[in-house]
């Protein structure tokens, strides 16, 4: 297994998530989302995972601007560049991935 976390560091979800992989001795890659963003390879593989639509984090400030984007690549571009719209954790395993806390499908993971 090779997960990788994208999180914020402020982001509950994102501690929760980790301390659940710590918990049962499974190694992780944390990466802060904010500093380092993602490659358009990871952003893609997890769109392909789990849809653009369930990317978004709506509570985001300045996420409003998604919703007046008619073309689904205008969204991808606008989550590639400003990060803080990107709903975390990100938990990537190969081409598998979820947004926000999903212990019951890394379960299946393990």
């Amino acid at each position: 297994m090779n997960i990788q976390i994208f999180g914020k560091s402020k982001c509950f979800d994102t501690k929760k998530a980790e301390r659940y992989f710590k918990e049962r001795r499974i190694k992780f890659q944390s990466i802060d989302l904010m500093r380092y963003g993602m490659s358009r390879g990871e952003f893609d593989s997890v769109r392909r995972a789990v849809g653009l639509d369930n990317m978004i984090d709506e509570k985001a400030k300045g996420a409003e601007i998604l919703r007046y984007l008619a073309r689904d690549e205008d969204k991808a571009e606008k989550l590639l560049e400003d990060p803080r719209l990107i709903r975390t954790p990100v938990v990537r395993n190969g081409r598998q991935a979820t947004v926000g806390y999903c212990p019951d499908i890394w379960k299946t993971w393990e």
